[in-house]
This record gives structure tokens, C-alpha cells and sequence, in this order.
């Protein structure tokens, strides 16, 4: 009986040994899993991507060793070191040829990435798909730029450059002659019938500021059905004529004005802040300047033009080169061309160094963004052919204005 119940023990035990190794029943339910404790060490940093290289073609129209080009390049020399990874050429083209060069090679299918011009010929260029829509890749980015900035280089609701600088004509004084310039049309009649010499160009560009907002005219309709005819514009042009026989003189030779200035043969001349720089050496701090004077139709409006960075449409690289642009026309590079290059700049977060910087910057904003429609281009030829007509006494003042309109509205088949 003590035999058996050994072997009976031996049996059990023998069994557990068994199972012990070859594992638990499928009937029994797995041990729980102790959670481990989290891990005290960081992963390692991975590094940054590198970012892609990106080579860029500019051109712009500046002289070699002038203050723009200056400009340009210690700001793109800034760009370096925040951007290795982006090379950029540059090529200077004389001015005189840019936008015949752009235009040709654009139009086969080649050229720069971008390039910086004012916009004198944008709207061709548009009409023509000569530069980019850039709405999309400036999307969100364009605080500290002015509206007027925006909407001179925009048309039919679409952007088409990053905007920079802002020109407009003002009145620039000799201020050891002249000890208080001329803020309305009556005080400057008074001022040249007292025999202070004044310079006029006799051009629409200089004198549109005169015509629409000094007097009140109406160049075009909503239509663009050119109206000058119908008030403001006659009357304008009648100040004028009375000016030139006070004693106001109208010169066509801009070189020979600049110079009848900065000799001391003129108190007061109308042009634009590119004259600025070379004003300055002449007449030092006897230099000033102020807007066009009111006149009893308002404010006077001049034209404002402006200078932006134009995108190429068969550039493959248009958020890159929108970038750049955005750099050089940001408040870091505009703040550069603003005391370098003297520029004024269409931004609202950027104060010249310059009095007479700020001044135009100021003109500038207070004008009128020149219209890139079909129907202004033909306002240069019929109104520049006007004003020198009535300055030769070739008719009156109605006359020529109604001719001028007539010419536009011929010219649009309005």
C-alpha cells in the first residue's frame, strides 16, 4: 500500500514537471505585464533638413557705382547670410533697354526670374503675359505695404509685383530765396508776379495733378470715355497760361531746367525725388521741398508711379524670387534704399533718415496710382500736345481740352 502511494506521488510530480515545461494550459490565462518605467534620456536631436538650393537671375536698370546699385547689392549681400542656400545673379541693364530686353526674351520663352522697373509699361505687359499674377505666393505677407503701393502694381483685381518705391513730383525751392514756398495756386501766381522764377515741365505727367485734383477735372469715366472736357481740365489750363505770363517758365530740356535750378537762375522747379540726390550737392541745405499747392478744386493729386520687382512667367522658381523681392521691398531692404539710395518707399513701417526722402515718400502716398488700362495709355500723346499747343497760344484753353479728350475717345473707339 506504501508502494503504491509513493508512485502515485512520483506520477503528480513527474506531471507538474511537464508541464512546468512546456508552458501554461491554453485554459489558463496569461501572467499580467508589469508596465516599464518611462525612459529617462531624450531621444537624439535629428537634424534640420538642409534646404534646396536655389539659383536666381535678376535684372535691374541701375548705373554701375550709383547709390541704387549700391543699394541692391548690400541688401542682396544681407540676403547671403540669411539665405546660403540661394545664389543670385545680377545683371545691370542700361534703363534704356530693360523693358525692351524683358519684354523680347520673356515673350521666347526665356529671361531672368525677375526684375525691378517702375511700372510705365505694366499694363502692356500684363495684356501681353509678360510678368506673373502673384497673388497666391504673397498671400499673407504683405503687412507694412501701402495700399497705394498695392494698387500700383495691381490690375483688374490681380497683383503683378512686389511694390517698393513711390514717386511722385513735388515742388522743389531754393530755400535761400524763397522763405516760404507756395502751399495753394494763389500763392504761387503771387509768388511769380513778385518775379520768383518758377520751372514747369510742360508735360501731362508733371502738370496731371494740377489738372484733376488742384482743379477738380475728371480725366475719365467708368467707362474710360475720357471727360476732361466737361470742367476742371480748362480751368487748369487756364492758371497755367496766366502763370507763363506772369513770368513762369515751361521747359522741355529737363537737363537744361535741373540746371537753371541748381545755377541759382530758378527758385522753384516741379520734378520728382530722382532729382534729389543731385539737388543736394548743388544747394546743400538751402535745399527744400513741398507738394503741388491746392487749388480751388482741392488737394493736388499727382501721379503716382511705382517701382516694384516683376516676376517672369517661365521662371520655375516664382516663390523663391517672390521671396527675395519680399526681402528687398521689406522693411530691412527698404529701410536700405530709403538711406542709401534716397528712394521713398510705399511702406507704412519705414522712415527715412532724409527730411526730403520722407517729404516725397509723403507726396508720394497723397497721390493718385498711375492707371495701367487701355484707355489711359492714350493720355500722353493728346495731353502732352495740348499743353504745349496752349503755351505756344495755339488756342484756348477749352479748345485744346476738348481736342485732347477728342483724341482718347478716337484712339478707344469711345
Amino acid at each position: 500500500m506504501k508502494k503504491q502511494l509513493w508512485i502515485g506521488l512520483s506520477m503528480m510530480l513527474l506531471a507538474a514537471l511537464v508541464l512546468g515545461a512546456c508552458g501554461t494550459p491554453a485554459t489558463e490565462a496569461p501572467a499580467p505585464v508589469e508596465p516599464q518605467p518611462a525612459a529617462t534620456e531624450a531621444p537624439a536631436a535629428t537634424e534640420a533638413p538642409a534646404m534646396e538650393p536655389v539659383e536666381l537671375t535678376i535684372w535691374h536698370g541701375y548705373h554701375t557705382g550709383e547709390a541704387e546699385e549700391q543699394t541692391v547689392n548690400q541688401i542682396l549681400e544681407a540676403y547671403k547670410v540669411a539665405h546660403p542656400e540661394v545664389t543670385v545673379n545680377v545683371l545691370a541693364v542700361p534703363f534704356d533697354q530693360l523693358f525692351n530686353k524683358w519684354e523680347t526674351e520673356v515673350a521666347a520663352g526665356g529671361g531672368p526670374d525677375m526684375f525691378t522697373a517702375p511700372n510705365d509699361n505694366l499694363g502692356n505687359e500684363i495684356r501681353g503675359g509678360l510678368v506673373a499674377a502673384i497673388d497666391e505666393l504673397v498671400a499673407g505677407k504683405l503687412d507694412g505695404f501701402t495700399q497705394l503701393g498695392i494698387d500700383g502694381v495691381s490690375y483688374e483685381g490681380k497683383m503683378y509685383a512686389v511694390p517698393g518705391i513711390a514717386k511722385a513730383v513735388g515742388l522743389f525751392y531754393n530755400k535761400s530765396t524763397i522763405a516760404s514756398p507756395p502751399t495753394t495756386t494763389d500763392e504761387l501766381m503771387a509768388l511769380v508776379k513778385e518775379g520768383k522764377k518758377v520751372i514747369f515741365r510742360p508735360y501731362g505727367y508733371h502738370l496731371f495733378g494740377i489738372f484733376t485734383g488742384a482743379f477738380g477735372g475728371t480725366l475719365l469715366d467708368e467707362t474710360g470715355k475720357c471727360v476732361a472736357d466737361q470742367g476742371g481740365f480748362a480751368d487748369a489750363f487756364a492758371y497755367l497760361a496766366e502763370l507763363q505770363a506772369a513770368g513762369a517758365m515751361f521747359e522741355p530740356d529737363e537737363g537744361k531746367a535741373n540746371t537753371m535750378f541748381m545755377q541759382g537762375e530758378a527758385d522753384m522747379i516741379l520734378t520728382g525725388p530722382w532729382m534729389l540726390g543731385t539737388f543736394k550737392e548743388a544747394l546743400g541745405d538751402n535745399l527744400g521741398a513741398v507738394p503741388l499747392p491746392t487749388g480751388p478744386g482741392g488737394t493736388a493729386t499727382p501721379l503716382t508711379g511705382i517701382d516694384g520687382w516683376y516676376i517672369n512667367p517661365n521662371s520655375t522658381k516664382q516663390q523663391a524670387a517672390v521671396d527675395l523681392a519680399l526681402y528687398m521691398f521689406g522693411p530691412e531692404g527698404a529701410k536700405v534704399y530709403s538711406d542709401v539710395a534716397g528712394s521713398p518707399m510705399a511702406r507704412t513701417d519705414v522712415t527715412a533718415s532724409d527730411p526730403l526722402v520722407a517729404e516725397f515718400a509723403a507726396i508720394a502716398s497723397a497721390g493718385f496710382p498711375r492707371p495701367q488700362s487701355v484707355e489711359f495709355g492714350a493720355w500722353w500723346g493728346a495731353f502732352d500736345d495740348a499743353s504745349k499747343k496752349l503755351l505756344e497760344n495755339q488756342g484756348t484753353p477749352a479748345e485744346l481740352v476738348a481736342a485732347a479728350c477728342a483724341s482718347m475717345n478716337t484712339a478707344n473707339n469711345k
